[in-house]
Parts: C-alpha cells; sequence; structure tokens
C-alpha cells in the first residue's frame, strides 16, 4: 500500500522508532495519528513534524486499554474521515533477568503491551480497514520473537505470538483489500530499555556487550519500504538478516551464538 494521502495509525509513536515512523509517513504525505502514553513524547514528535504537523493528531492512550483503543477508531476518523492502515510498533521489554527470578508484574506488563494491546487494536480497526478501497495492518515483532534471547524470555514469547497472531491474520485475510505485514527489528539504537523502566537491571560498570545498532530512522525507511511492497515480513537490521537465515539452518547453534553474546548481561545465577 502506498502511503501518499492514506491515514495511518502509528502506537508508540512518542520515541524511537515510533517517532521515526510518523516522520516519515509525513515525508511521504501521509495523515498520521501517532498513538503514545507519554504526552510531553507526543509534543515532541509533533515539534519535530514541523511543516506537515497539520496532518498529524496525537492522541494519549494506553494500548493495554481495551475500551480506551475500543474507542479510538471513531476519534481518528473524526479527525482524517478515514483509517487506511495501523501499524503496531508500541512494545516494551522485561528486566534482564532469567525467567525464575521475574516477577508476575513484570511478566503482565510485557504480555499487556506487547501481545493485548497489538490485539486489541488489530481487532478495533480491522472492520474499518475492511471498509477501505485498499488498507495494510503492520505489527512488529522482533528478532527475539523467532530466535531464544537469554534473560528476554517472556518478552520472546510475547513477540512470538504477535508473528504467529499476524501470521494467522493475513491468512484469514487472502482475497480482502488487507494486506498484513510482521516486522522483524534486530539491535535497534532507541531508548526502550529506559522506556520499559528496565535499566536497573542491567549490569553496571559497562561490562556488557556493546551490539552493533540500527538508527531508527534507518529503522523506519525499512518497514515503510516492506509495507509500501505490500510484504509479508520484514527483518530490521543485518543481525536480524543474518540470524533469521542461521536459525532456519541450524536452530540450537543460533541460540547458543545468542547466549554466547548475551549472557553476560544476566545476573550471575
Amino acid at each position: 500500500m502506498k502511503v501518499q494521502n492514506k491515514v495511518v495509525v502509528v502506537t508508540g509513536g512518542g520515541n524511537g522508532i515510533g517517532r521515526e515512523l510518523c516522520l516519515a509517513l509525513l515525508s511521504k504525505g501521509a495523515r498520521v495519528a501517532a498513538v503514545d502514553i507519554d504526552a510531553s513524547a507526543l509534543e515532541e514528535t509533533l515539534a519535530l513534524s514541523g511543516r506537515n504537523r497539520d496532518r498529524l493528531a496525537t492522541f494519549l492512550v494506553n494500548i493495554t486499554d481495551r475500551a480506551a483503543v475500543d474507542a479510538l477508531p471513531a476519534q481518528i476518523v473524526a479527525r482524517f474521515g478515514a483509517v487506511d492502515g495501523i501499524i503496531n510498533n508500541a512494545g516494551v521489554i522485561q528486566p534482564f533477568v532469567r525467567l525464575k527470578d521475574l516477577d508476575y508484574a513484570a511478566i503482565d506488563r510485557v504480555m499487556n503491551v506487547n501481545l493485548f494491546g497489538t490485539l486489541y487494536m488489530t481487532k478495533a480497526f480491522l472492520p474499518h480497514l475492511l471498509a477501505r478501497p485498499e488498507a495494510h495492518i503492520t505489527n512488529v515483532s522482533s528478532m527475539g520473537g523467532f530466535l531464544p534471547v537469554p534473560g528476554q524470555t517472556i518478552y520472546g514469547a510475547a513477540k512470538a505470538a504477535v508473528k504467529l497472531m499476524t501470521e494467522g491474520l493475513s491468512s484469514e485475510l487472502v482475497g480482502t483489500n488487507v494486506k498484513v505485514t510482521v516486522v522483524f527489528p534486530g539491535a535497534i539504537g532507541t531508548n526502550i530499555a529506559v522506556n520499559s523502566g528496565v535499566m536497573d537491571s542491567l549490569p553496571k560498570g559497562g561490562s556488557g556487550p556493546v551490539p552493533k545498532t540500527l538508527s531508527p530512522g534507518k529503522a523506519a525507511q525499512i518497514i515503510l519500504e516492506g509495507i509500501e511492497k505490500d510484504d509479508a515480513r520484514v527483518l530490521v537490521g543485518p543481525d536480524a538478516r543474518l540470524m533469521d537465515f542461521i536459525y532456519r539452518l541450524h536452530p540450537q547453534r543460533a541460540a547458543r551464538f545468542i547466549y554466547d553474546q548475551m549472557s553476560a548481561l544476566l545476573p550471575k545465577s
């Protein structure tokens, strides 16, 4: 789906990849509804939109609140007249601890934001998208959604669920006007650890690995290119592409490689 003159909703639009998606969509001529739980972050996205700000609307919504999400399509249609696409980008990671040490509050938060938030948005907007001449749903999973990352087991489980939910939805929508894309970012240079409130779980003193990261702007560009080509899968970053290839050939070897790279982030058991 070409995004020019389309109305696209982006969750997590106040920071990181979500903000860059909003700005890139505006530069391509789209009208954008940015959704986030951080009012000041949304204001900054609005300020950065510059001369395109008349095509950007911000919505302060917690995507884990199903009633609030259910009310959102009507608000966006009232503002822009229609909705042509959604990008479910908002997500949080878990503290870098083993499953046995992860408390249920953190588990609930990770599952609610990453899986149920994506589900609520998809369910709320799908009837509107099916009524459009063409439409698009993009759900952001993660490299951790197809490859186990130590210390991110529940995050990975949530993102794996997003992967399969999106693939199932794509199959259900064959023959309709709605195309579906699932996105697998690798290491992206965002503040997700800060925004997820898990900085305290990282080792002090910088002894852990420092992975090469892709900029959020470049990640947004890759995602939008995939949307405009109606790609079913989009791998974002050389690490995601490499690990996807290795995991298909030898899952155990790929898992061990990631363990060797990431295990320093885990507290000693």
